[in-house]
C-alpha cells in the first residue's frame, strides 16, 4: 500500500516526503498519555498540501487511528488558516484505507474520496464522493 502510494506522489506531487520524528508536533491522547503522531507522507501540488496516512482498512476505527485523525485534522485547519494570511496553500488530511489505493489512482481521486474534513464520526466526516 506504501509503495503504491509513493509512486502515485512520485508521479503526480511537486514533492512529497515522510516527515521525521517531532517534525510536525501533532499529540493525540493515548490512554491518558499524550503521544506524538506523525503522518505517514505529505505531498505538495499546485494548489494544495496533502498529509496522506494510509491504513489497514480493518483498522480505520480503531480508537489511537481516530485520536490521531482528530488530532491531524485540527492541525490541518490551523496550518490552512495560517497559510491564507501568509499566501500559502492549504492543508488537507487524507486517511485512506489500504485496500483502496491502486498505482492507477490520482492524489486528487485519493482526496476527493478520502480527505476527512471534520473530527466527527466516521461516517460523517469523510468526503462526500466516498459514499
Amino acid at each position: 500500500m506504501e509503495r503504491n502510494l509513493s509512486l502515485i506522489l512520485d508521479r503526480e506531487s511537486l514533492k512529497w516526503f515522510k516527515p521525521a520524528n517531532g517534525q510536525f508536533q501533532i499529540f493525540y491522547l493515548d490512554r491518558g498519555e499524550h503521544r506524538e503522531y506523525q503522518p505517514d507522507f505529505v505531498a505538495e501540488t499546485e494548489s494544495m498540501i496533502y498529509m496522506f496516512e494510509p491504513k489497514q482498512a480493518d483498522r480505520m476505527n480503531d480508537a489511537d487511528v481516530i485520536a490521531k485523525r482528530d488530532s491531524a485534522v485540527r492541525w490541518c485547519r490551523r496550518a490552512t488558516e495560517y497559510a491564507a494570511e501568509h499566501s500559502g496553500k492549504p492543508w488537507q488530511y487524507v486517511l485512506v484505507p489500504h485496500d483502496a489505493v491502486a498505482e492507477n489512482m490520482t492524489i486528487k481521486g485519493l482526496a476527493d474520496r478520502y480527505t476527512v474534513t471534520s473530527t466527527e464520526p466516521l461516517e460523517e466526516h469523510i468526503s462526500e464522493a466516498a459514499r
